[in-house]
């Protein structure tokens, strides 16, 4: 028995909850799996999963065999990448979602330079806001903004990103002033389709304001464009804002207040064993973004 292979399909079919999924994941057939896994039952002298017509789960047994075939596989692909490494040669996919705005920006240029030094990889980039399911997806790398990440996936922290409350000078010297927070919900505001609140913090309080306003949308490059078209208050990521903060096209609102910072983090499940190319990728990452994105000015 291959033991590597079979453990590999046990845990997929863990992390997916399906026999069908699991195979489908590894391009293998769902027998081919269910052997797999009896060899590792077999193997352990222990049932590992509750197997019914609808549903499959972890016996207490499969837990404990799941975190100790989980840290075998990942030895085993520290193991690989070190060989590599020393080959200094990359070859296969990865298969990314990330933020509308990131993935146009900063990881675009990233990807770019990761796939000059290494000519032979494919990258897939899935750009959505909607939040991807990494296992139905097949997604390898997930890139999200986020105060903490899913504990039941790992994740690592790649850099801290300010956010920032913008208008073009033309649309502030056309409107009211906005000297508070709770001024904002009286103006005309572009909002990301998840967040119809704003929060702020000065002096260790913290605010929070629902604001509206004429257009809403998936895409904060989309937000940013409306705001530069003078019609409206806009909330942006750094790396978004800071372009325009600098040449003068947008200004910063309620200078004196903070808005949250987020990380930007990258999140995979335990299955990226079976692309070491997918922890290089990552790594080339943090080594490229290691410096957190500040407000301009």
């Amino acid at each position: 028995m291959d033991r590597l292979t079979a453990m590999r399909s046990f845990v997929e079919v863990a992390n997916t909850n399906s026999f069908t999924k699991a195979a489908d994941n590894l391009n293998l057939s769902r027998l081919q799996v269910s052997r797999h896994v009896q060899e590792v039952e077999d193997w352990l002298q222990q049932r590992l999963l509750h197997r019914t017509t609808r549903k499959v789960s972890l016996t207490a047994a499969g837990e404990g065999a799941l975190r100790h075939c989980e840290q075998i596989l990942d030895q085993t692909a520290e193991l690989e990448i070190s060989a590599l490494e020393q080959a200094q040669s990359l070859n296969g996919s990865i298969r990314i979602s990330a933020p509308i705005g990131l993935a146009q920006h900063l990881l675009l240029d990233t990807v770019q330079a990761f796939t000059e030094l290494h000519p032979q990889v494919r990258i897939d980039i899935l750009a959505s806001d909607r939040l991807s399911q990494l296992v139905d997806d097949r997604i390898d790398v997930a890139l999200r903004f986020t105060q903490q990440p899913d504990a039941s996936l790992i994740a690592r922290r790649l850099i801290i990103v300010d956010t920032v409350v913008c208008a073009s000078p033309q649309y502030l010297a056309s409107h009211n002033p906005i000297v508070e927070p709770s001024d904002l919900a009286r103006h005309n505001c572009f909002v990301h389709l998840t967040g119809h609140e704003w929060d702020f913090v000065r002096d260790n309080q913290h605010f929070s304001v629902k604001v509206s306003g004429t257009i809403s949308a998936n895409d904060m490059a989309i937000l940013r464009r409306a705001a530069l078209s003078h019609n409206g208050i806009v909330w942006l990521p750094c790396d978004l804002a800071n372009p325009y903060l600098e040449s003068g096209e947008l200004m910063r609102v309620l200078p004196e207040f903070h808005s949250p910072s987020s990380g930007l983090w990258a999140v995979y499940l335990s299955r990226s064993y079976q692309t070491p190319l997918v922890r290089q990728f990552i790594d080339f990452l943090a080594q490229s973004w290691q410096h957190d994105i500040k407000v301009a000015g």
